[in-house]
């Protein structure tokens, strides 16, 4: 949803605006390791493993929070759809990219992928945070706890419920990773009702942390060319 200045929680962007960082980073230790200028076992050390969870985690959250924001500040449905239209727009040029590097293991849902599904399954509860919490914890509960060799097709798998990884080079299944999402509004709604003194001091962090939250998915799509494209001119030379 498009969020006009009413919407705007400096805190949340600040959180948001972290998050942006710690993503940034994880991917600049990913992308040294490509170009073998760092040693790191992304796929197995529990260091990287939990990195890349609460990372990821964060960012769920933080689109149910966003929506109970947009709900807050009048956004229109039109300001709805434009706003999913641009996160699945972005999520397949993701996927293009991502296929022109890696073919046989390219992003075919990922974060985005995740956050644009997830985003029209968790707008009908925007404004009942009880239902969204049981919903969400339901979803994560599941996503946890089952698994069966029909879902690690891939055709299925972006449901989650695999027994095993995909070939992918970033993967985020709906469960339990949607779960987040509602259960992000109902921790907008309990901050609401606060004013979001809980992280108020959040607000405090430089300026910069909130421009970054408010411009995330732009950062989110050119922070990794960028990256690659230094790295690559510094390994050559």
């Amino acid at each position: 949803m498009r969020k006009n200045r009413r919407s705007r929680v400096p805190a949340v962007d600040a959180l948001r605006g972290l998050a942006i960082l710690a993503m940034v980073a994880y991917h600049f230790c990913f992308d040294l390791r490509y170009f073998g200028l760092l040693r790191a076992d992304f796929e197995n050390d529990p260091f990287w493993l939990s990195a890349r969870a609460l990372i990821v985690a964060s960012f769920m959250l933080l689109v149910g929070m966003s929506l109970v924001l947009a709900l807050r500040s009048g956004a229109t449905r039109d300001a709805f759809w434009r706003r999913f239209a641009l996160i699945a727009a972005c999520a397949l040029a993701v996927s293009a990219g991502s296929y022109l590097m890696f073919p046989d293991r390219f992003i075919y849902f990922g974060v985005l992928h995740c956050i644009a599904v997830a985003t029209l399954l968790a707008a009908p509860l925007v404004a009942r945070p009880r239902t969204a919490l049981a919903v969400g914890l339901a979803i994560i509960v599941a996503g946890v706890a089952f698994a069966h060799p029909a879902f690690d097709a891939r055709a299925l798998s972006w449901l989650g419920f695999t027994t095993m990884k995909p070939p992918t080079e970033d993967f985020v299944p709906l469960a339990p990773w949607s779960g987040l999402v509602f259960v992000g509004i109902a921790l907008a709604h309990a901050l609401t009702r606060v004013d979001f003194r809980p992280i108020a001091p959040l607000a405090r962090l430089p300026r910069a942390t909130q421009w970054l939250g408010r411009h995330s998915l732009a950062i989110y799509m050119i922070h990794q060319p960028i990256l690659l494209g230094v790295l690559w001119v510094i390994v050559r030379h």
